[in-house]
């Protein structure tokens, strides 16, 4: 349920709400905007009926949440929620790049390229510890070692470092390391794996399942959230259609149907989307175009020697190319695209 307060309302008028609302034995998230000020209340619904709030002068009106995801809606609440992770916000104004190779192959090759990405305009630097790969004959990543590689990376240049969760039992060491978490397609409806993320104090980027519904990846960041974990990051990275000419289909148009429907940020994975470093910039392009608020882009120092996803990873000159492209179409849009310093 939401209560949406009278223009005007007082600060204790609102913790007085609040009060009782806490006093009954719900949760209760405090939405202040420019014109309204709106308080979710988390738990029964009949409870909240049964407090007559509405009763109250300085309530206008009590309404329910529609959507069956209710905390990430923007039902719940109405601006759109930014975070910082090291010296970016994501969800804000700028247009926040990760980049890196897909996976971690040695210390060197990390190193060389988080130093290009971030040369050319990255903010956080990806990289995959653990690999989910449909073949189990396929390199399966460095594992703890690749996390500690990456720590050693993030301390020589100062990026953040985004990777991959692969099961409940793996997200105490990746928290360790990891400066946001990722979750990527496979594990999207792996609920246990959420409710754990769910009791994290740190970002977590939910990556859209092959077949995904929005409404069941909206559903999926509701798991997080409903743990308390409020800091999810929505990445559309193509879904499973009849085409075969592209790795996935690059489902763009579901940047203004999530940013409608949530608060939470969104960003897109072209990489995967598209599966050839061909149609990554454009896809890019787009993506901000249709305002995503970050890319996650694949790139490695010699793309024809990767270990895997070869085909897909921009080269770093490419990637220089790509993110003066970006930045000149954020900027259109009133955005920007922050340069590390």
């Amino acid at each position: 349920m939401i209560i949406v307060m009278e223009t005007g309302v007082k600060e204790d008028q609102v913790q007085q709400v609040v009060d009782r609302l806490e006093k009954a034995g719900l949760g209760t998230h405090l939405s202040v905007g420019e014109f309204k000020t709106i308080i979710g209340a988390i738990g029964d619904e009949k409870i909240v009926r049964e407090l007559a709030l509405d009763a109250l002068p300085f309530v206008e009106k009590v309404l329910p949440i529609t959507k069956p995801f209710k905390l990430v809606s923007r039902e719940f609440q109405e601006q759109s929620t930014s975070f910082k992770v090291g010296n970016c916000t994501i969800g804000a104004d700028e247009v926040v790049v990760m980049a890196g190779p897909c996976a971690v192959e040695s210390e060197e090759q990390l190193l060389e390229s988080a130093e290009g990405v971030k040369a050319a305009g990255a903010q956080i630097l990806r990289g995959g510890a653990f690999k989910p790969r449909t073949s189990p004959y396929s390199f399966q990543g460095l594992e703890e070692e690749g996390l500690k590689i990456l720590a050693r990376v993030r301390e020589k240049t100062g990026l953040p470092i985004v990777t991959e969760v692969m099961d409940q039992h793996t997200v105490g060491v990746v928290a360790e390391y990891a400066d946001i978490i990722q979750v990527g397609t496979r594990n999207m409806q792996n609920f246990y794996m959420l409710r754990e993320l769910g009791k994290l104090d740190k970002p977590i980027l939910l990556k859209r399942g092959l077949s995904a519904t929005i409404e069941e990846w909206l559903m999926a960041a509701e798991y997080i959230a409903s743990g308390g974990n409020r800091k999810v990051i929505l990445c559309e990275r193509g879904i499973r259609t009849f085409e075969t000419a592209t790795r996935n289909t690059l489902d763009l148009s579901a940047i203004p149907v999530v940013k409608h429907l949530t608060h939470l940020p969104v960003i897109v994975d072209p990489s995967h989307g598209t599966g050839n470093w061909r149609w990554v910039p454009s896809m890019s392009r787009a993506a901000v175009a249709a305002g995503a608020d970050g890319l996650m882009v694949e790139v490695h120092p010699r793309p024809e020697e990767a270990l895997c996803d070869g085909a897909q990873s921009l080269t770093v000159e490419k990637f220089e190319a790509l993110t003066e492209d970006l930045d000149k179409v954020a900027r259109v849009l009133g955005r920007r695209l922050k340069k590390v310093d």
